[in-house]
């Protein structure tokens, strides 16, 4: 099978496409693969990292008002949907999967018109621009939230789980602890912002670095974002020594591995981190960002609250005391926890990339 994979600019749209590579690769261990991304955006760098071929086009995102910038972007677009046909004529592909983000668009398009088998995958209850355009050009769209499928034909629809999910079922304890260099006597509280890191949950953290030595049979891992390793280096020196119980990282690029020996996880509300949880289970404190289009992190968020899977603490009601009593409330009830641990796993679909696998087949 060859496949071409699309989507780009957040970890959100990126890992899920490495998760199907990874179900794909299992399933047909002599598969090739084309990655087609934005030479700007974060896939640049992780894709080629994962070893898969990487090539770009020149693309920017609509905006959501009629200015003169929208016209220079479709000028854009089609000139993305020549380069697009030109690489897929190359490489031959099988299918044609787009994960979201404004570069899967010409990409995807432009499959379509080749008559290549197309599939988007939709990782937010509520559908993000470019989903919505390729839905009448494409042949499969792949959901990960029942909530979804009201967006989009019944006769295209079909509810798969984020493929997050499938990844993070093979990640392994033991190397995650060996990773962290943390025993297994201890509880891990996985704490992060996403791929590029979250300045406010930053903040709130390192408010409450100290009084977190309290906790003496848990280990903090706390994840900055690359982008903000420095600063908060620089700022937890002036503080003093760094708890023995408190891990510093700027990024984990084994995140199914740490993932597997969380016990909570403190982060934001993206869909594909929503997905890692509930397949394994994880009780979480979220922090839904505000910034993102349509409010989707807090429509994610809210589904696993009202389940009783996580607690969703609103950025603008965050502090590092908000934050302090919610990590304690968790931490001294194991009741709470084994019950937010239960309503999580009746959440999750761990055979999402499978399921997109068997998608693609049917193609």
């Amino acid at each position: 099978m060859r496949v071409v994979l699309t989507g780009g600019g957040t970890g959100g749209h990126i890992y899920p496409a490495l998760a199907v590579a990874k179900e794909v690769s299992r399933q047909e261990p002599q598969a090739a693969f084309l990655y087609i991304g934005s030479k700007h955006g974060l896939e640049a760098q992780i894709v080629p990292r994962a070893g898969i071929p990487f090539e770009s086009v020149e693309i920017v995102g609509l905006k959501r008002k009629l200015t003169l910038d929208n016209v220079k972007t479709l000028w854009k677009f089609f000139r993305a949907v020549s380069a697009s046909k030109q690489m897929l004529q190359r490489f031959r592909p099988d299918v044609v999967i787009g994960t979201g983000g404004y570069v899967c668009g010409p990409v995807v398009y432009a499959a379509a018109r080749l008559g290549i088998p197309t599939i988007i995958h939709e990782q937010n209850v509520v559908p993000g621009l470019t989903n919505k355009f390729l839905t009448r050009f494409v042949d499969k769209v792949a959901v990960s939230f029942p909530e979804s499928l009201s967006f989009f034909p019944r006769s295209k629809s079909v509810l798969t789980g984020n493929p997050r999910a499938t990844e993070v079922m093979h990640g392994d304890e033991r190397a995650g602890r060996s990773f962290l260099g943390i025993g297994g006597d201890k509880r891990i509280v996985l704490m992060f912002g996403g791929s590029r890191g979250a300045k406010a949950i930053n903040e709130a953290v390192l408010s409450i670095v100290p009084e977190l030595e309290q906790f003496e049979d848990t280990h903090f891992v706390y994840v900055t974002g690359e982008v903000h390793y420095e600063a908060i280096t620089a700022a937890l020196r002036e503080k003093g020594d760094l708890p023995r119980n408190i891990s510093l990282l700027p990024f984990v690029h084994n995140m199914p591995d740490v993932l597997a020996a969380t016990h909570v996880l403190v982060s934001r509300a993206g869909a594909s981190t929503l997905a890692e949880i509930t397949a394994l289970g994880i009780p979480a404190i979220l922090i839904p960002s505000p910034y993102v289009t349509n409010n989707h992190q807090e429509k994610n968020a809210r589904g696993l609250e009202k389940e009783g899977a996580a607690e969703v603490i609103l950025e603008r009601e965050l502090t590092g005391e908000r934050l302090r009593q919610s990590l304690t409330r968790l931490l001294s009830d194991r009741k709470r926890w084994a019950s937010m641990r239960e309503a999580s796993l009746k959440l999750g679909m761990p055979q999402a990339a499978t399921e997109i696998y068997r998608l693609m087949k049917s193609l």
